[in-house]
């Protein structure tokens, strides 16, 4: 544990001139001891890499005169203490809030005297409201703040430059966290940090929950500054990053496709990347010479992306996927990439998301689109659970360019459950196998350079499963993780977990006026609404901006009836679920675009769960719907079981207002089973997800079970399933009777499409434009 840095005034009480000044100056060596003791505890020293930019010890920093350790209490304090700034001085924030303050560190330190600026104690500095941080000049460190409860009012939260002709150089981020510091609407793009110039390291830094576009991190680069940047990036904890429901997610990107033909020489490792989701790149590497050695993705959906820059090297690093859905590894494009002794287990992850992703590329690509795969080596790589292993990915009537001149040798593909990962498309006979492993465990295909035997795994030293009688295939046995608490800082939890539903209190409500709404405005994040039977009136829209359930005591007991254009408004940290209810819009106002449930304004990443709830007379005008997702809003999950609708005028679920077709889309996965929809005159589900972008996973329906009766129309005609862009539908086992039927119509990417055991009574039978790849064995 780091101590906590106890100040005292720095103006003596004695007042003798002489006694005062010794005072001064043992106070200040005291002062400046403790701070560099934290800031060395808090951030281990730095490596080789970087020895242009070393932490130095207090007997250093007074060379030419003895250094100064200011503590500073407010922004002009502080502004006027960096204007005084010397080579080896230290500036310390006082602990508690520094509201809307946007911090510039400008000054030039000396490789043996820094420019420290810190907090008084670690993680008690909260920067918040619109905050930021931009540095500019030489030998700077900037280390323990915490950006929370706010935003940056400019496009960058910290950046390593003050404008575009001053920026830092050989200088530190370090012991830093950014915590949930995204901006209102989750279109608003910004970057978290944003690393310009040259020899700078980021490092121990904790990354999480930024919902909003853009990347987490990235490193910018030009000709004016100079391409060749050779950051290190390392030992941060990357937190988790929802679902961004679009292209712009990444947590960390080096480069852009404008400077991709160039290299940056940036060293990325011993990072711990946790649940980042934001898009199917979840490291976006678009230029050249790079690094990414030593890092572990743990249940991250999407891959470590080879986007863009030739001649990459990627080792040493460990993805576990524990099974969950879109978990990836590393997606191979480009010239000259070097992808060896990584470690891949349990990742469910396929398509541009598998395990290991070789793609095609387009002849004579331009560097912004997918250069042909050449001179690629993957090499002793272990891929362990996998779902997927896909060699020529991607191949189209634009992507023609198969492989060359490249080798897939020494891997080993264990699969205990006898599945067979291995998906091969198109002509891979560029891509020379030799010397590979797979297990047989169950019906393989024969692939020349695999040779299929029994693989007995064992434990490692170093903790990982690893073949018990095999030598020089695969990953390295004694292949060692960087461990979760060895990134980002001590003293910041990493694992604060959101609200669930259903894991605060129990609380009873009695039936009558706005007994509900009362009950509501005072519940907190968690808690269950236990309603008593009878009809409750609300006259207010009930706000969701924390997790809530409203419950019948006796499911089927309780009505809810609503005097205003919608009963439920989900909002920015909010989900709801409904258990066993009878909801009426008989009292509604006749109001255009009514809902029962709105997400509206930056409503993001919420759930949604109907369980044995009925509605109906959603008939006051021509666009009543049961829930409605406004524009961009977007929900991690809308499920409804045992749910009965009758009489709407409306939709289901509309979750349809995403038409600029730029990939965005309002729902990622929708799940409908044993339900009864009856007399509704749109689609019952309209879910559209435009555009040609293919970076993300979503929107996947399933439908199962269910009676559609008179829903749509057969004539028109109106689906009762209308479905614009998903990449994955199942619909099974459902009755359409007297109305329209299902449409589903394939935009981008991959999409996969079932549909089995469902009957037509009076209804069409469904189409869609989804065609079977060709090519595939």
């Amino acid at each position: 544990m780091v101590a906590a840095l106890r100040f005292q005034s720095i103006e003596p009480t004695i007042t003798s001139p002489i006694r005062c000044q010794r005072e001064r100056e043992m106070l200040l060596r005291r002062l400046q001891s403790a701070i560099l003791a934290a800031v060395m505890v808090t951030t281990p020293a730095i490596s080789p890499a970087l020895a242009s930019v070393p932490l130095t010890d207090a007997a250093s920093m007074s060379a030419s005169r003895t250094a100064s350790v200011v503590l500073v209490k407010t922004p002009r304090d502080f502004e006027s203490a960096m204007r005084a700034a010397r080579p080896g001085d230290t500036i310390a924030l006082a602990d508690g809030e520094w509201r809307d303050f946007q911090m510039v560190v400008d000054g030039s330190g000396r490789p043996d005297a820094l420019i420290t600026v810190t907090a008084q104690t670690p993680g008690k500095v909260f920067l918040t409201g619109q905050s930021n941080l931009r540095m500019a000049g030489r030998y700077l460190v900037v280390s323990n703040l915490v950006f929370k409860d706010g935003y940056s009012p400019t496009g960058e939260v910290i950046s390593f430059r003050r404008n575009r002709e001053n920026r830092a150089t050989d200088s530190r981020v370090t012991g830093m966290v950014i915590d949930s510091f995204s901006k209102p609407e989750r279109r608003e793009s910004d970057n978290w940090v944003a690393m310009y110039g040259q020899n700078n390291r980021f490092d121990h830094n904790h990354l999480s929950g930024k919902t909003n576009a853009g990347t987490t991190l990235v490193v910018v680069r030009d000709e004016q500054q100079g391409l060749e940047n050779r950051h290190r990036i390392d030992h941060n904890y990357f937190g988790p990053r929802p679902n961004l429901g679009s292209n712009g997610g990444e947590t960390l990107r080096v480069g852009t496709s404008h400077d991709a033909e160039s290299n940056s020489y940036t060293v990325v490792e011993y990072n711990w990347f946790d649940n980042c989701d934001g898009e199917v790149e979840i490291i976006s590497n678009k230029s050249g010479g790079n690094i990414y050695r030593g890092n572990v993705f743990f249940e991250s959906r999407g891959a470590l992306t080879l986007r863009h820059g030739d001649g990459n090297l990627v080792e040493d690093n460990v993805f576990i996927g524990n099974g969950k859905p879109h978990t990836g590894g590393i997606r191979i494009i480009n010239r000259d990439q070097t992808v060896r002794n990584n470690y891949m287990v349990g990742l469910a992850g396929e398509g541009f998301a598998s395990a290991l992703t070789v793609m095609y590329g387009v002849p004579n690509s331009p560097a912004n689109r997918y250069v042909q795969v050449e001179g690629a080596t993957i090499q002793n790589n272990t891929i362990v659970n996998a779902r997927s292993v896909f060699l020529g990915a991607g191949m189209d009537a634009e992507r023609s360019a198969a492989p060359v001149d490249s080798i897939l040798e020494g891997n080993l593909i264990v699969n205990t459950d006898g599945h067979d990962p291995i998906r091969i498309r198109g002509d891979i006979s560029g891509l020379r196998l030799e010397g590979n492993i797979q297990s047989l465990d169950g019906d393989m295909q024969a692939i020349q350079g695999v040779t299929q035997r029994s693989v007995v795994m064992v434990r490692g030293s170093a903790g990982l499963s690893v073949p018990e009688d095999l030598d020089g295939v695969g990953a390295r046995p004694d292949l060692r993780v960087v461990h979760r608490q060895d990134t980002g800082v001590s003293w910041y939890p990493k694992n604060a977990s959101a609200v669930a539903l259903d894991s605060g209190a129990m609380i009873s409500v009695h039936p009558g006026e706005d007994t509900l709404t009362s009950a509501f405005a005072a519940g907190a994040a968690g808690d269950q609404l236990v309603l008593k039977p009878g009809e409750y009136q609300v006259s207010a829209v009930l706000r969701v901006d924390r997790p809530m359930t409203v419950r019948a005591e006796i499911p089927g007991t309780v009505t809810l009836v609503f005097d205003r254009p919608t009963l439920f408004e989900i909002v920015r940290g909010g989900s709801l679920k409904l258990v066993g209810l009878t909801v009426s819009g008989q009292r509604a106002p006749d109001s255009a675009g009514n809902a029962v449930v709105r997400a509206t304004g930056n409503a993001a990443n919420y759930q949604l769960l109907v369980e044995d709830t009925l509605f109906t007379t959603l008939t006051v005008n021509r666009a009543f719907d049961v829930i409605y997702a406004d524009k961009g809003t977007t929900a991690d999950l809308v499920s409804l079981t045992g749910v009965t609708v009758r009489s709407v005028s409306g939709s289901v679920l509309s979750a349809n207002t995403e038409t600029d077709d730029l990939g965005f889309y309002n729902v990622e996965r929708l799940e409908v089973e044993g339900s009864v929809f009856e007399d509704i005159r749109g689609a019952a589900f309209d879910v559209y997800r435009g555009g040609t972008d293919e970076s993300t996973f979503g929107p996947n329906v399933r439908v199962e079970g269910s009676v559609f009766r008179r829903v749509g129309n057969n004539a028109s005609p109106v689906a009762a399933l209308d479905l614009h862009g998903v990449q994955r539908a199942v619909i099974t086992n459902n009755q359409f009777i007297e109305g329209g039927s299902f449409r589903f119509y394939r935009t981008v990417g991959a999409p996969s499409f079932s549909a089995s055991g469902n009957s037509f009574d009076r209804a069409p039978e469904a189409w869609s434009n989804l065609y079977a790849a060709e090519g595939d064995r």
